[in-house]
């Protein structure tokens, strides 16, 4: 038995050294962790999703964060509107993520109409006294930014 146990702790030894210096994983190995991070690794930016990198998607998350912030009276309105949020957000990631043009402009032009029907619904609810005027201008404000980014996504 050349080595024998030995040599193999001193392996053992030498690869968590090598890891430790160079950041290399060692795999089935226990490592600590940092306070409060647990077993879990650190993901890396390559692989972020497509819709990550969006600006139209960051812009239609902001809309839903909004949406559900404003006190919409009405519950069928306030229904439509964060439905409808929710909608342009989630088509505008899947349109980051289809490969064709064609198949990205259908999703972001889904999108843009999702955007102003939950701007809608909130404009509706304002006119019908169920939601505040300074209510009303912040969705509508960003529902325009987002319209004009996700217009120029539609090709």
């Amino acid at each position: 038995m050349a080595g024998g146990i030995g040599s193999a702790m001193r392996e053992g030894r030498t690869r968590r050294a090598r890891a430790a210096t160079y950041g290399e994983i060692l795999w089935g190995a226990v490592t600590p962790s940092a306070p409060g991070e647990g077993m879990t690794l650190p993901i890396p930016p390559s692989s972020s999703l497509p819709h990550h990198k969006l600006i139209a998607y960051q812009l239609a998350l902001e809309l839903v964060k909004l949406v559900a912030r404003t006190r919409i009276g009405d519950a069928q309105l306030r229904q439509q509107a964060r439905k409808s949020a929710a909608s342009a957000a989630l088509n505008s990631a899947e349109g980051a993520a289809r490969q064709t043009l064609a198949d990205k402009a259908r999703a972001y032009s889904i999108a843009l109409a999702e955007c102003c029907e939950a701007c809608a619904a909130v404009e509706i609810a304002g006119a019908l006294g169920a939601c505040s005027a300074a209510d009303v201008e912040a969705v509508v404000l960003l529902g325009v930014r987002l319209k004009n980014v996700l217009s120029r996504l539609v090709l």
